[in-house]
């Protein structure tokens, strides 16, 4: 399972916790003791990974960290509808001890719910991507793993239908994406529409067309969908797909749990993705007695300087409840979890330790020269401003169903309407945020 879309009702949401929630916090920080066996409580750990809850995965987890904090008791609450449930919970002070701060909290809101960990000056000599979790001068949230992104791929697959180098534009990867379909017969490009959330995984190329670790920063001044900028390339990209018929007939029926034993059984090309997902596609394809082999990953189709590029987006991040009565037992499992559980190697994603290595599945990323860069975000407090005031919903997959409607001839429109209405609405949501 993966992180549900932020939706218009989250951004609704967004805007009743603000009034609502994190009323009566403590700004104390959550600090472990230097002694585990001085650390001692039960907590409550909220998660979206309902299949590693029931799997008893987590459980396993927890004996570990008992073997160091013997003091502790986690307990662990698994959630479905995560952002959903989460969001309406933090109106009161009941939402976990350790949790994933869901998408819908501003991040100038954190300081509201969530107990501050340390300084960032301190702390990002650690760790990497703390930006994403920093307010003035605190984090209040760890990353647990940043994602690289790409197109989770049948590599047997692309090679039956003849294509066996990295496309490196946008008119290279239709043209292997026609291949596929001619050669084979299979669904080139499988967009999980109906599923919503996979689309909103688009705008996590934003800089991986110009290789600009900038690119987030620059939606706050420049026009995203203007002609080369890197969401125009973008969202060009799966409009076409889905104009020239190289994606699914029907998106309404699209299903993520199919998805994957489709890709894994080469009856489905690749998918837009971070890498998170190709454990997934692996073990889907050793369940359908296929090789886990076959399943790859592709960067974007675009060079800058001769270079692929592809952004690490960080996914959840942990964060303790500025309401809990066992901050250090929270703190502690936090650190351990981050530090030494090994979850990040496990789901193919860069840990956020600076020390650790690479992923194994990046490993053709790394042969291949693919460079990794990390988005300065420090400005996304005001981006998220103006997603907000231009409705156009960035961390929602609307605008890119609409997208997919008019490139379909579901809806009216054209690509070029399309585009000219997203940029129109952006400079308005720039101007109402200044």
């Amino acid at each position: 399972m993966r992180r549900l879309a932020l939706t218009g009702l989250a951004l609704a949401m967004t805007t009743a916790l603000t009034a609502c929630g994190g009323s009566g916090t403590t700004t104390a920080p959550a600090t472990a003791a230097a002694d585990p066996a001085k650390v001692s409580g039960d907590i409550t750990v909220l998660t979206n990974r309902t299949d590693l809850v029931n799997d008893g995965t987590m459980k396993k987890y927890a004996a570990e960290f008992a073997k160091v904090y013997p003091g502790v008791r986690v307990t662990f609450e698994a959630i479905t509808d995560y952002e959903g449930e989460v969001k309406i919970r933090m109106n009161t002070d009941n939402y976990g001890d350790v949790l994933l701060i869901p998408n819908a909290i501003a991040k100038g809101d954190y300081p509201k719910f969530f107990a501050p960990l340390g300084p960032a000056a301190e702390l990002s000599r650690k760790y990497q991507f703390t930006g994403s979790g920093t307010v003035g001068d605190q984090v209040y949230g760890i990353v647990s793993f940043a994602a690289a992104n790409g197109f989770v791929y049948n590599k047997d697959l692309w090679t039956k239908a003849g294509v066996t180098a990295w496309p490196k534009t946008p008119e290279e990867f239709l043209t292997g994406l026609k291949a596929v379909k001619d050669r084979t017969g299979a669904i080139p490009l499988y967009t999980n529409y109906k599923d919503g959330w996979p689309l909103t995984n688009w705008t996590n190329a934003n800089g991986s067309v110009s290789c600009d670790p900038k690119a987030d920063q620059a939606l706050v001044t420049e026009d995203p969908w203007a002609a080369g900028k890197d969401l125009n390339v973008i969202d060009s990209l799966l409009f076409n797909a889905v104009h020239q018929r190289l994606t699914e007939k029907d998106p309404t029926t699209t299903n993520w749990e199919d998805s994957k034993k489709f890709l894994a059984t080469g009856k489905i090309g690749a998918m837009w993705l971070g890498s998170w997902a190709i454990p997934q596609m692996r073990a889907a394809a050793a369940t359908a007695g296929q090789s886990p082999d076959s399943i790859a990953f592709m960067p974007f189709p675009s060079q800058a300087g001769g270079s692929f590029c592809s952004v690490l987006n960080p996914d959840y991040q942990y964060a303790v409840n500025s309401h809990s009565t066992n901050k250090a037992a929270a703190r502690a499992w936090l650190d351990w979890f981050v530090d030494r559980s090994g979850f990040s190697a496990t789901n193919q994603g860069v840990s956020p330790v600076r020390s650790d290595p690479l992923p194994s599945a990046l490993k053709p990323y790394s042969d291949a020269g693919v460079k990794l860069i990390e988005l300065d975000t420090s400005r996304r407090v005001t981006v998220d401003n103006i997603d907000k005031e231009s409705e156009v919903g960035l961390k929602s997959p609307d605008y890119r169903q609409k997208l997919i409607d008019v490139a379909r001839g579901a809806a009216k429109g054209d690509l070029s309407g399309l585009l000219a209405d997203l940029s129109a609405r952006w400079k308005a949501g720039q101007q109402a945020a200044a």
